[in-house]
């Protein structure tokens, strides 16, 4: 096995770039690198066609973590997935920059998952993934679950203001799939900066939003020895109207973000 991967590592520095091999129409040996994808996989595939998923599959991050539970789990490295000789390996960022190149030159088709950046995306990506999976009607029922869910919530006055906050002191500006579930709950973002940012403290001395959605991860100590989130203003922000998020549901771009979009929508007003 070393030295047949050692020639596959010496083809993909010296040739041409390999055409990504073609997916099975549906695949039964299914691989998926990290958790991101694994939740795809485990919401769409058939258990009986997932032959392993990533090693975070089962942990709090994972929002499919129930369904992981004895599947086998396997590293990001090419050496452990050409060993369990797959016919489809499921991935977004997990086996690195050049594994969808690596897989193809040995002939393993790689479903890489789109990147949405909002939830029209993430519903257009749900079907994507299921007709490559070999599910398509999987993908269209889970669509369609995913629009009755949006029409179902309640509306809010879209004046307040909500500030995304983690035990690691982090916030959401514009441009986040954060920013995005914010607006599907009616809700105003309270962050006014892109990106991800530390909480602004300074700004929350004098100024403070109706509502924080407050994500964490069960059983995990997610807190850092020091950060934002423990000062003094930022825990005052906890004393006001408080939404809990599982840390699961905005930890990857799926449709469980309407769990948290539900859980602020339906949330206490102030």
């Amino acid at each position: 096995m070393r030295r047949a991967l050692a020639a596959l590592l010496a083809l993909a520095g010296c040739a041409p770039a390999a055409p990504p091999a073609p997916a099975p129409v549906s695949p039964r040996r299914i691989v998926s690198l990290d958790y991101c994808a694994d939740q795809y996989v485990l919401k769409l595939a058939p258990r009986d066609r997932i032959l392993a998923v990533s090693r975070d599959a089962v942990r709090p991050t994972s929002y499919m973590r129930a369904a992981a539970a004895g599947l086998r789990r396997v590293a990001p490295r090419a050496e452990d997935v050409l060993v369990l000789k797959p016919d489809l390996v499921v991935r977004s960022y997990g086996g690195g920059p050049g594994a969808a190149e690596f897989f193809a030159r040995a002939g393993i088709p790689v479903l890489q998952l789109p990147y949405a950046e909002d939830l029209p995306g993430i519903r257009a990506a749900t079907v994507d993934v299921a007709a490559e999976l070999g599910v398509p009607a999987r993908g269209r029922a889970l669509a369609a679950e995913m629009d009755a869910r949006l029409a179902g919530l309640p509306r809010r006055d879209r004046s307040e203001a909500a500030l995304y906050m983690t035990p690691g002191g982090v916030t959401a500006g514009p441009g986040t799939l954060v920013a995005e579930l914010l607006a599907a709950a009616g809700l105003r973002n309270f962050q006014r900066e892109p990106g991800w940012r530390d909480l602004p403290l300074e700004r929350l001395a004098y100024e403070r939003p109706d509502l924080v959605a407050f994500a964490s991860f069960k059983d995990v100590g997610d807190a850092e020895p020091w950060s934002a989130a423990r000062h003094p203003i930022a825990r005052a922000q906890l004393d006001g109207p408080v939404v809990g998020l599982e840390g699961a549901w905005t930890a990857c771009g799926g449709w469980f973000l309407l769990d948290a979009v539900e859980a602020l929508a339906r949330g206490p007003r102030p």
